[in-house]
């Protein structure tokens, strides 16, 4: 497998993982996800995953982060730390509103990475 392809596919682990958060917590409330811990724990084994792929590209790619610094990589990468050490006191609404609000931003920016021709077809 070449570089280019590790690192499309790792793009591809981080959007499908945040796709499944997103899918994980559809057609719920804030509420109602509060007190599922089933969809909490599987939303946060997304985090997780997508947090290691993020890990995986800065290691291998470390000029990504300044290339791309449109995306929290970072952040992104520490988020595993946080969900596997502070699991028991994880802010759910907060996991909920970023479910909402930053995946959805995440997919399409790792999708420009991913297909960079598309925007400036």
């Amino acid at each position: 497998m070449t570089p280019e392809q590790r690192f499309l596919d790792s793009l591809l682990d981080m959007q499908e993982a945040a796709s499944e958060a997103i899918s994980f917590i559809s057609g719920s409330t804030p509420e109602a996800f509060e007190r599922d811990i089933l969809t909490q724990r599987a939303v946060a084994m997304t985090f997780v995953l997508i947090a290691a792929a993020a890990s995986r590209i800065l290691s291998r790619f470390p000029d990504v982060a300044s290339e791309h610094p449109d995306i929290a990589w970072s952040k992104i990468k520490g988020l595993r730390n946080v969900v596997v050490h502070e699991y028991e006191t994880l802010d759910w609404r907060l996991v909920w509103e970023t479910v909402q609000k930053d995946l959805p931003a995440l997919i399409a920016q790792l999708d420009q990475l991913r297909h960079p021709h598309i925007q400036g077809e």
